[in-house]
């Protein structure tokens, strides 16, 4: 008796997701073939487009293999199944040609370069043995090679170098790692590098192994160099060498702000920073951000300038074949195990990335530069994050690695862009259920960052297909971002609220639809106020169609404006004026202005001249850093702040009271308990540690309240004062003791860095209310 003959079905199997640059095709030909299945896969502009025809067990198996098996930078968002009429062709399964339809998919991030990859830089024998660009499908560049979509290496930076015979059998093997990795390339045929010295410096110009070696000299004899990574260029000198990091600091005009480091292997974190499990993980992952870690307290070797006044240091580790050269593979002449890397721009100007501009623009920072001939076609610095005790994440910084990785959204949006505010400026794009972010910019001061906001909009529009219907922006009528929206939507913009912003991209990260209101503690320095004031230590009831401002931390003068945040004694003087305390002559902060400074000040108060009145927390815990003696000049932004947060972490353990607020978010008690605590001669830090566990139990309190009056239980924690590690972890805490359901940023960042994922949702609801 013959057995019956089992039927064959065929099915098109679209997915969706980052599934184009990272290996899929490949892999779903090995699944087909392994399973003896015939059809085709292609890249299309929408996802990947399959067709798959065999026994039924068969192809429903590979249907149900597809996500879960799929190559690691993969992220299948979405597959679509429809059964197809049989075609009964037998042969192999193939690969086609891309599809380049109308549509959109999901490009993948940069990634770090991957084991594989670094085997072969340090192997001999290996056809790729030091070859800087050393990539696969599994690692590397993408984001800032593409120039278009779908991803192709026609419409990648990389169109430029015709690949070697070699390498265009591997592209072409399904089989070969390197299958349509759009970036391979050889030392035979891919980008070279250079060493550029500066002019008169005696220096010759080198290429390739001879750049990198010229490189690590020059760093070991203690010089700055400008070197081209994936996103841009960085700033590099020796770590350990104090003259070299003063003379960074100096040239880039960067104040006291802490510089990242970059480490050569593991052994030199540990040497110099404390490491737990969830931190290790977060270095060595494919991201590679810089990791805020802390500094190990004894003497480690590192120049004093590197991070003055901080207990911590950001610590990322080498992410390209690159920077693993620079250090130096084994055998290699000695150079120095950690490097400084900051972005290589002027500050308050965006990260530069085209070779002629880095020998202008770096030309007074730098003494060479290791460039190499691969165009970056988007701009994305380094993120930045830390990890809290309970292993989570809060990005402070969203840039490479995380970009242009979508967002879902809990609400489905009209295709729009949001601009940001001014300040640590990232723009996001959205369309139906999805957001994406684009790469850090920065502070929008000048035309070098609004023409970086322009690009990364065309950028964002480009990869993914969206054409913005409306555009958002923030409030203040002041913004040089708000003013750019106003000319790219050819007419006003959705303007929001910057405090409304902040906590609907809390809600929004964690998928609330906005039909239940969330208590939101919005706490930053500087917000424009609905009554023409700077707001900034806000308790709001809010949801995406609207706020109502529940509470807010008492106001005080800001006296200058802008400029007297710079002077964190001038805001001190001005709390006390605000709290009716006198300016007695042993407070640290009265000592710290001059009398002259004094009678300035004195006649801005008493008159009003040139005082705008402001709520903002960050101004509170400046004005408490000047009082308690720790910080009464700022040279770069929050330096107040983090110095005294700092000081309260070498406390925090040691002490457990808190001052009191009175009436919810009234400071003027805390003031006074706290001098009369300085009288007394308690310790800066103790008075700190004391000062911020005030502040978390003043939230608790007005969070509590806010309960009683509305029956609200979620509270959303956003701006920028909840970078302070220790504010936001004692408000979680109170908060979770309390029964609150409490909501903490991790990808998208508590500060402005996040600003745009508010407004767009929010714009998205009141366009629709309209």
């Amino acid at each position: 008796m013959t057995a019956p003959v089992t039927r064959a079905v065929r099915r098109r199997v679209t997915v969706r997701g980052t599934v184009q640059g990272v290996g899929f095709r490949p892999f779903v030909h090995r699944l087909a073939t392994d399973l003896a299945l015939t059809g085709f896969v292609s890249n299309t502009a929408s996802g990947v487009l399959i067709e798959v025809e065999g026994p039924p067990d068969g192809v429903g198996t590979f249907c149900d293999r597809l996500a879960e098996e799929a190559p690691p930078l993969a992220s299948v968002t979405g597959v679509g199944v429809e059964e197809l009429p049989v075609t009964g062709v037998d042969g192999a399964f193939t690969i086609r040609s891309t599809d380049r339809s109308p549509g959109s998919t999901l490009l993948p991030p940069d990634t770090a370069a991957c084991a594989d990859c670094l085997r072969e830089l340090g192997d001999p024998a290996d056809r790729r043995h030091r070859h800087p660009f050393v990539t696969c499908t599994h690692c590397g560049p993408r984001f800032t090679i593409a120039t278009g979509m779908p991803y192709d290496r026609a419409v990648t930076t990389m169109s430029g170098f015709p690949m070697c015979g070699e390498c265009a059998r591997e592209y072409g093997d399904p089989l070969d790692r390197r299958f349509h990795a759009q970036p391979v390339a050889c030392p035979g045929c891919g980008p070279r590098l250079r060493l550029v010295p500066a002019s008169g410096s005696g220096v010759r110009p080198a290429r390739d192994a001879e750049a990198l070696a010229a490189a690590r000299l020059l760093l070991t004899a203690g010089r700055i160099v400008a070197v081209k990574g994936l996103g841009g260029y960085h700033l590099a000198c020796d770590a350990t060498d104090a003259r070299a990091v003063d003379t960074l600091r100096s040239r880039k005009a960067r104040g006291g702000k802490p510089f990242a480091v970059m480490c050569a292997d593991l052994d030199e974190v540990h040497r110099i920073a404390e490491v737990s499990p969830s931190e290790l993980t977060a270095l060595t992952g494919p991201r590679r951000p810089i990791v805020l870690l802390r500094r190990r307290p004894e003497a480690n070797g590192l120049a004093p300038g590197v991070c003055p006044g901080s207990p911590h240091l950001g610590v990322l580790l080498p992410y390209t074949p690159v920077h693993t050269l620079l250090f130096g593979l084994p055998g290699d002449p000695p150079g120095p195990r950690v490097l400084v890397m900051t972005s290589g721009n002027r500050s308050g100007e965006p990260i530069v990335t085209d070779d002629d501009e880095a020998l202008t623009r770096l030309a007074s920072l730098a003494d060479a530069w290791l460039a190499h001939d691969r165009p970056i076609a988007s701009p994305c610095d380094d993120s930045l994050l830390r990890v809290r005790p309970d292993g989570t994440e809060q990005v402070l910084r969203r840039s490479r690695g995380y970009v242009p990785r979508p967002l879902r959204l809990p609400v489905p949006v009209r295709p729009a862009l949001a601009v940001g505010g001014d300040l640590k400026n990232a723009l996001c794009l959205g369309a139906g259920d999805q957001a994406w972010f684009g790469p850090h910019i920065g502070d929008m001061g000048d035309l070098a960052t609004l023409e970086a906001a322009r690009l990364a909009d065309a950028r964002l529009r480009g990869l993914t297909g969206v054409s913005p219907e409306l555009v958002a922006a923030d409030r203040h009528p002041g913004y040089h971002s708000t003013r750019w929206a106003a000319r790219l939507a050819g007419r006003a913009p959705v303007l929001v609220q910057h405090h409304h912003a902040h906590i609907a991209s809390a809600m929004a990260e964690h998928g609330l639809d906005g039909t239940t209101p969330v208590i939101g503690v919005a706490f930053d320095g500087t917000g424009y106020g609905d009554d023409g004031t700077v707001w900034g230590g806000e308790v709001l009831l809010a949801g995406y169609t609207g706020f109502r401002r529940y509470a807010r931390l008492s106001p005080a003068p800001l006296p200058g404006g802008d400029a007297g945040v710079a002077n964190p004694c001038r805001l001190a003087l001005a709390r006390l004026w605000a709290a009716g305390l006198p300016w007695d002559a042993d407070l640290p902060c009265v000592t710290a202005c001059a009398p002259d400074e004094r009678a300035v000040l004195q006649r801005q108060l008493t008159g009003g001249l040139a005082c705008v009145p402001t709520s903002g927390m960050g101004r509170l815990f400046d004005a408490v850093s000047s009082l308690a003696g720790v910080c009464h000049r700022a040279g770069y932004e929050a330096q107040a702040a983090l110095e005294l947060e700092a000081a309260a972490a070498s406390a925090w353990g040691a002490d457990t009271a808190a001052y009191a607020f009175a009436g919810g978010l009234d400071p003027a008690p805390v003031l006074g308990a706290l001098i009369t605590d300085l009288r007394r001669g308690t310790p800066a830090a103790v008075l700190a540690a004391r000062f911020h566990r005030g502040v978390a139990r003043a939230v608790a309190e007005v969070c509590r309240r806010a309960r009683q009056d509305t029956g609200l239980a979620t509270v959303a924690l956003s701006g920028g004062v909840f970078a302070n590690a220790l504010l936001e972890e004692e408000c979680a805490r109170l908060l979770a003791e309390d029964g609150f359901a409490v909501l903490r940023h991790g990808e998208v960042p508590p500060n402005d860095g996040g600003l745009a994922l508010g407004q767009l949702v929010v714009a998205a609801h009141l366009r629709q209310e309209e």
